[in-house]
């Protein structure tokens, strides 16, 4: 996942949407769901996104990629802590959690979405709920919780 890419989004949406206050995007793989600290507000969401073995060649597209969201305001500043789950290669033993690869159209409906939440959650503006959809990839297998880490975690969603 390429953080300046999200930092840029990120910015380009909340551009006047958010009090004028200033906010900050990072991602941290220590966050846990449903497990916020104290003053964070959480949002879970679904996405696609391709993953790449970093043990064989194999590659694979995916519809089912949970990305976590821990966000904060405190006094002008606010952060935004994000991250993505991994998925594991189904062909190697000793696979790791590899990091997904979500294309810019995607990143750029998760941080509309965020920018919603964030508003809704932190400066409890009145919105309708509404999330834009995710662009889907091509998958010609089935989901394998086995090897996904949001189904390890509990989040994973149909």
């Amino acid at each position: 996942m390429d953080l300046e890419e999200w930092r840029y989004n990120f910015q380009s949406e909340a551009d006047g949407l958010l009090h004028g206050d200033t906010w900050n995007l990072e991602f941290d793989y220590s966050i846990q769901p449903e497990r916020s600290q104290r003053g964070w507000k959480e949002y879970i969401t679904r996405t696609s996104a391709r993953f790449w073995c970093s043990l064989c060649p194999r590659g694979w597209p995916s519809n089912r990629v949970m990305v976590l969201f821990h966000m904060r305001l405190k006094g002008r500043t606010g952060t935004v802590k994000v991250r993505g789950f991994g998925q594991s290669c189904q062909n190697c033993s000793d696979a790791q959690m590899e990091d997904p690869s979500i294309d810019p159209e995607n990143i750029t409906i998760l941080m509309k979405n965020l920018v919603t939440k964030i508003r809704i959650k932190c400066y409890k503006e009145g919105l309708d709920v509404f999330e834009y959809h995710q662009i889907n990839l091509e998958v010609n297998s089935s989901h394998d919780p086995d090897n996904c880490e949001g189904c390890r975690e509990g989040i994973c969603t149909n």
